[in-house]
């Protein structure tokens, strides 16, 4: 069986990820089949708007599927994980610079890859069980698939406290932060999804948006606003160490499971991305830390730890928060030349 299901249905174009059992993570040739359907729907009359879904209860998209990643990196060949990246943010524009509609239907687990595929529409559908995050940081990467420019833009600091520390978000939350832009309990989508199907009308998705749960976000706004406002990691880390409170030390926490060169690189990316519209920018900066990633940074240590032995005692390059030179941020976001991403060409 095929990891993802790509067909015209009445009026839409219709993408279902159907690899349920591996929470739908998303290997380097469902990246090319998304992106091959986006060119072709994209001059098509028939298609009025494109929707996307995912098979099984428990996620949406987890995350990439960086196993071979891992496993080609330590034998010394990157090549597959730039290839990989690269090939994956250019499928991440064209959904973000798509000329119709795009609805997506978000149940469970949101993350990584997910927020990818899933985020850079303009009918982005959160239900009850949806938990969105941006958790790289916690295996040497750095929040990526454009989703550093949903961060960038989220109100105040959040974008600096999630995507560092990443937390996740419920539904509320997620609308809150910028991830999503309506709320529909799950027990409405199939109709949903058949109204669509049958006639393309996107203005259905609006009728049947409710009012979100509340979420955590708002109540902690003033907080992250305050103690994420530094210049850099170590800026935020002894601010937070300063304050104290139960917000901050839940903060730290959060901050000491991810690599500190990755949370360095991620505040650093939020900062050079302020008052950035649109994706390719994002991506641009994204790929000068994934470029470099296998190589460079903390990634097959963190892949190590986490998936492979799951000892989940990763062995860090830099050996705490506040030991991350700014020459080394510099370094892994430096211009890459003739390696750059070259999204203007290979969209043209």
């Amino acid at each position: 069986m095929s990891d993802i299901a790509i067909r015209r249905e009445g009026r839409i174009g219709r993408i279902t990820l159907t690899r349920p059992k591996a929470l739908n993570a998303l290997s380097y040739e469902m990246c090319l089949e998304i992106e091959a359907a986006l060119k072709a729907w994209a001059g098509d009359e028939a298609v009025r708007m494109v929707l996307i879904d995912a098979e099984g209860g428990r996620a949406f998209c987890a995350g990439g599927d960086i196993a071979q990643m891992y496993e080609t990196g330590t034998r010394g060949d990157f090549a597959y994980g730039q290839k990989f990246w690269r090939d994956e943010y250019r499928m991440n524009a064209r959904l973000f610079e798509f000329p119709k509609p795009v609805a997506s239907l978000m149940q469970g687990f949101v993350m990584g890859g997910g927020v990818g595929v899933g985020c850079h529409g303009s009918h982005r559908v959160v239900g009850e069980t949806s938990q969105v995050a941006m958790p790289e940081c916690a295996i040497g990467l750095v929040p990526d698939v454009g989703g550093s420019l949903i961060l960038a833009r989220a109100p105040g600091r959040l974008g600096e406290y999630l995507g560092t520390t990443g937390r996740r978000m419920g539904p509320g939350d997620a609308i809150h932060a910028g991830f999503a832009d309506y709320f529909i309990p799950q027990a409405k989508w199939l109709a949903l999804t058949a109204e669509l199907t049958e006639t393309g009308n996107w203005t259905a998705i609006d009728a049947a948006a409710e009012p979100p749960p509340e979420g955590d976000l708002p109540a902690l706004q003033a907080q992250v606003d305050a103690l994420f406002a530094g210049d850099g990691l170590v800026d935020i880390v002894n601010a937070l160490k300063a304050d104290g409170s139960d917000f901050a030390t839940d903060a730290l926490r959060r901050l000491a499971t991810g690599s500190p060169l990755s949370l360095a690189c991620t505040i650093e990316i939020q900062h050079r991305l302020d008052g950035v519209q649109g994706i390719r920018r994002a991506l641009e900066m994204e790929y000068r830390f994934t470029h470099r990633a296998p190589e460079h940074s903390d990634f097959l240590e963190g892949i190590r730890a986490a998936i492979i032995d799951k000892d989940k005692s990763p062995r860090w390059q830099h050996p705490s928060l506040t030991a991350v030179p700014t020459a080394d941020v510099a370094r892994m976001l430096m211009p890459l030349g003739d390696h750059a991403l070259k999204l203007e060409e290979e969209l043209a």
